[in-house]
């Protein structure tokens, strides 16, 4: 017996092929997930760096509809996104005097609850990775233990404990811990990485808006942070 990978997938029982190709989809899942959110990252924050280049003259000069424009034009862009709702709430707070809250304040909690949302939806594929990356050892230790019942199997069908007899199973118990092992240890990392990267990305949001000099053609400031 040659000890490659296809003899030992062709060498394996039914069950062990059922644990390592879930095993196979769950790394997959992750991978796929891993890539899509790097490309939704890097988008966004490329389309955040640009419209923070393009509206710099409209923020000093305080041009809030040149801003709000432009800020359509990026929809691919958390900080875009969070502009445009704040510039576009507080301009219906100011035209609605129904709450016992100023402007200001009821747009400071708009956006509060705003940048949840953008904080979720670039989370969105997480729960894969640290579903994947917690439960994908057990699942090899899963197949582990079918390897093993399968070498048992294999010493009661020739009736002698040889080498021969047990390698087929131990090479299963083997590969499946492996594949396990090989697909939960990048998940864990790309989620680090992606948390990480997440929790930089939403906390810098704000900042640029709370602190911009905008004010409206009538001359009233947008909301600053407290």
């Amino acid at each position: 017996m040659t000890f490659s990978l296809a003899e030992m997938w062709h060498s394996m029982g039914l069950p062990a092929k059922i644990v390592g190709g879930f095993i196979m989809t769950m790394g997959l899942s992750s991978l796929t997930v891993f890539v899509e959110r790097v490309i939704a990252l890097r988008r966004s924050r490329t389309a955040s760096r640009r419209f923070a280049a393009e509206v710099g003259d409209a923020l000093d000069a305080g041009l809030v509809e040149s801003v709000a424009a432009e800020a359509e034009k990026h929809p691919h862009g958390h900080l875009p996104r969070l502009v445009q709702s704040g510039l576009a709430f507080y301009a219906q707070a100011r035209a609605t005097e129904d709450s016992p809250l100023s402007p200001a304040e009821r747009t400071r909690r708009h956006l509060q609850r705003h940048l949840e949302q953008l904080s979720a939806d670039l989370r969105r594929g997480l729960p894969v990775l640290a579903s994947v990356g917690s439960v994908a050892p057990f699942v090899g230790l899963l197949g582990t233990v079918v390897g093993i019942i399968s070498a048992f199997g294999g010493i009661a069908s020739t009736g002698s404990g040889g080498l021969s007899s047990v390698a087929a199973g131990i090479s299963e118990a083997l590969v499946e811990t492996a594949l396990g092992l090989a697909v939960a240890i990048p998940a864990v990392l790309a989620f680090n990485y992606l948390s990480t990267a997440i929790g930089r990305t939403s906390g810098r949001s704000p900042r640029p808006l709370a602190s911009s000099p905008i004010r409206s053609r009538d001359g009233v400031k947008p909301p600053r942070r407290r």
